[in-house]
């Protein structure tokens, strides 16, 4: 298979709704009461607290997901470090079979922006190292569709979970690994998300091999969207019957 599925446009420009922000105000003062003697150092640890659980809440702790048993090996989906894992997600990405889909060639400080962007965001868009037997062998970015410039080109439903992803490696690709892990990812997303419905993915056209993993993965195509990028193909995998929560 060809090494990724992804778009190079920003996850993170889209507003959370006013209310869902309200929510946590709400509740932070309902917590200190409307005492104004209150300690302002409690009242921004409280906020802090809020806003690290908006986060959590996004993608429903995706830290603590854990390992998965796959044909392949054990896979673990691990939120990658800016610091700690800019140099390897480097490499790959200046991997010219990578770079054709991605556009983040250059150097370490062009993926360590890409990375911080997510970090420092409200938790949307995580990226991730894959990780097969302990041994980290690509990447991925996995994202609420709902709240991503994604919703602006075609219809999404609240809680869609999206996936963009590469292979690091070249003797990973072309023997339907990709096909694997696409299907054990798809299954963590559902099994631990029960407020998400359907999982999608949204792959260049012209990257055959990454719409043909898809497609093996239980994905089907719905639909090709002109997304400022390029133009996808709209990929959906939805829970079945004997999925549900």
């Amino acid at each position: 298979m060809n090494p990724t599925d992804a778009s190079a446009e920003d996850t993170l420009d889209l507003h959370l709704p006013e209310e869902f922000l309200a929510l946590f105000r709400t509740a932070g003062n309902d917590v200190l009461g409307n005492d104004t003697a209150a300690n302002d150092t409690t009242r921004d640890d409280l906020a802090d607290a809020a806003t690290a659980r908006a986060r959590e809440d996004m993608l429903d702790g995706l830290a603590d997901w854990g390992p998965t048993d796959t044909p392949a090996g054990v896979f673990h989906l691990v939120p990658a470090d800016a610091e700690r894992d800019v140099g390897l997600i480097a490499r790959w990405m200046n991997d010219p079979a990578v770079a054709a889909y991605w556009e983040l060639t250059g150097p370490p400080s062009v993926t360590a922006d890409h990375l911080r962007a997510q970090l420092a965001g409200d938790g949307r868009s995580v990226p991730c190292l894959g990780m097969l037997d302990g041994v980290p062998m690509s990447y991925w970015e996995i994202y609420r569709a709902d709240l991503d410039p994604l919703a602006r080109y075609c219809p999404v439903r609240p809680h869609d979970t999206g996936l963009h992803l590469l292979i690091g490696e070249d003797t990973d690709r072309g023997r339907g690994l990709g096909t694997e892990l696409i299907r054990a990812v798809a299954d963590l997303v559902l099994a631990r998300r029960p407020a998400c419905t359907r999982v999608l993915a949204e792959p260049d056209v012209r990257n055959r091999p990454s719409v043909a993993a898809f497609l093996g993965a239980g994905f089907r195509p719905v639909a090709e969207v002109d997304l400022p990028a390029k133009r996808a193909a709209l990929m959906v995998r939805e829970r079945a019957v004997r999925e549900s929560p």
